[in-house]
């Protein structure tokens, strides 16, 4: 078990999020894993063209990807609640990863994604 798996687990271990994770992934080949990448990587780059064309995180198109990237984490991961969602947003602000991973691309697009999340 690397650092971040240890993480993870002493977090959120003992939620049915994570037991519903830890059940399908378990079970994954290396292929679902690439195809749930994917996945993700599609609705973070639909983001990162809107957020760098200008586009109202309220709008109808940004809130269309709002609910992909739910849809797309309960199809790999777990049922993926707008609660859970939105916890996940503020990760996307308040963790140096997260935001890396979206600011990596664009700077300012972890805010945006965060942004576009809460307003739905």
């Amino acid at each position: 078990m690397n650092d971040y798996e240890a993480e993870t687990e002493e977090r959120w271990g003992d939620t049915a999020a994570f037991q519903q994770s830890k059940a399908r992934t378990s079970k994954y080949s290396h292929a679902d894993f690439a195809a749930a990448k994917v996945d993700q990587e599609a609705v973070t780059e639909r983001f990162a063209t809107a957020y760098g064309n200008g586009v109202d995180y309220k709008s109808a198109d940004v809130q269309a990807m709002v609910v992909a990237h739910r849809e797309a984490i309960s199809k790999w991961f777990y049922d993926c609640s707008v609660e859970m969602q939105r916890n996940l947003a503020l990760m996307y602000v308040q963790d140096e990863r997260f935001k890396k991973y979206y600011d990596g691309r664009v700077r300012g697009l972890a805010q945006y994604v965060h942004d576009a999340i809460m307003a739905q």
